[in-house]
């Protein structure tokens, strides 16, 4: 008999897949997946162009210097001083400016700006009449700080957005889409009991929210460390963790699919209306935090937020109730994460099979 569920479960996935991949009312999922695609491409293009920036202001420098000469420009150094010390700046700007020195007089001070570089950092000096007034660095965009860039995006918008409401569109469609094709009949009428088939509409909407989350997220990293250069790229991967980062949210994608889809195939057996539930579950994720610990449980971003490999830090200044969304104050294992997710997910499972039984089809109502 469980050779003959397990058939019937990949003909329906077989069936279900192509619908799911080419259904009209899903190709909005597609531009959603690949918005942060767009951004880190973007992102990756503006990064290129400052590094060329900056290498350029190196070679047309009077001097080669390195990061340890342009420390030693100070305030209060004469022009001279630091000519001596990084030779002639790669451009500079000068205009004058007439200071009031008394009721009836004044003076004009000559200003001056200079830049340097050494190809990874950009110093900036200020100069008041032949006087150092202020320093100023501008660094090249930094691998390590970038991840934490990466990660916000990630945590905020793939996972909590761009997921969320694909998933909706997927799954909240597996059965409320047949009613509303009107065809759900077919499938009832075929010698197919009712939890292998609400088995293979999830596995077939599992494939198809996993094949498209998850290739955007690996065109997200290869998207966001294109623009460094291919030393920089091997320290970040094999040296401090990148890889493994990298590994680590694919695994959340597909989990976030598997947590979401779960609850949004319930929410299509249960609502006509995708507005309610999405709403509900959009709430109830948003407030986690503030929630006791028992029902932070039952929600699938209290589990992935504790899998994130990066944590996402809070600036000073921070109002209380957003530092207390982007915290996570208390973190569950990553073992614990996955089985916490997991059995959440099949308990929206075993539910939806109970309110497939119960199913009754009524087209005139829709």
């Amino acid at each position: 008999m469980k050779s003959v569920w397990w058939r019937q479960i990949k003909a329906v996935v077989r069936l279900e897949v192509k619908k799911t991949f080419f259904a009209k009312r899903g190709l909005w999922i597609y531009l959603v997946a690949a918005m942060p695609v767009f951004l880190f491409m973007a992102y990756a293009t503006s990064v290129s162009r400052d590094q060329g920036r900056m290498a350029e202001m190196a070679r047309h420098g009077e001097k080669v210097v390195t990061f340890q000469d342009l420390l030693t420009v100070k305030q209060g150094m004469s022009r001279q001083e630091v000519m001596a010390a990084v030779g002639q700046p790669s451009s500079s700007f000068r205009w004058s400016e007439r200071r009031a020195t008394g009721p009836d007089s004044s003076e004009l001070v000559l200003h001056e700006r200079y830049s340097y570089s050494d190809g990874q950092h950009l110093l900036y000096v200020e100069l008041v009449d032949g006087k150092v007034e202020a320093t100023t660095f501008a660094e090249n965009n930094n691998l390590l700080h970038d991840s934490t860039m990466f990660a916000g995006i990630f945590q905020f918008f793939f996972l909590r957005l761009a997921i969320f409401f694909g998933c909706l569109g997927v799954f909240m469609n597996l059965f409320r889409g047949e009613i509303l094709d009107r065809s759900l009949h077919f499938y009832f009428l075929a010698p197919v009991r009712r939890e292998v088939l609400m088995l293979g509409k999830f596995l077939a909407g599992l494939i198809a929210t996993c094949s498209i989350f998850v290739t955007s997220e690996i065109l997200q990293t290869t998207a966001f460390l294109w623009a460094y250069r291919p030393s920089v790229r091997n320290l970040y991967l094999y040296q401090n963790h990148g890889l493994e980062h990298a590994g680590a949210y694919v695994g959340i994608t597909v989990l976030a699919c598997v947590g979401y889809g779960a609850f949004f195939l319930i929410a299509g057996m249960f609502f006509r209306n995708p507005i309610v539930p999405t709403a509900v579950i959009l709430i109830w994720e948003g407030i986690n935090p503030f929630l006791p610990a028992v029902l932070k449980q039952f929600s699938v971003i209290y589990y992935l937020k504790s899998l994130c490999p990066v944590d996402v830090p809070i600036p000073p200044g921070t109002h209380p109730l957003l530092s207390l969304l982007i915290s996570n104050p208390e973190p569950i294992s990553a073992p614990v994460a996955v089985f916490g997710l997991l059995t959440v997910a099949l308990l929206a499972l075993y539910i939806s099979s109970l309110q497939v039984r119960r199913m009754e089809i009524n087209y005139t109502t829709e």
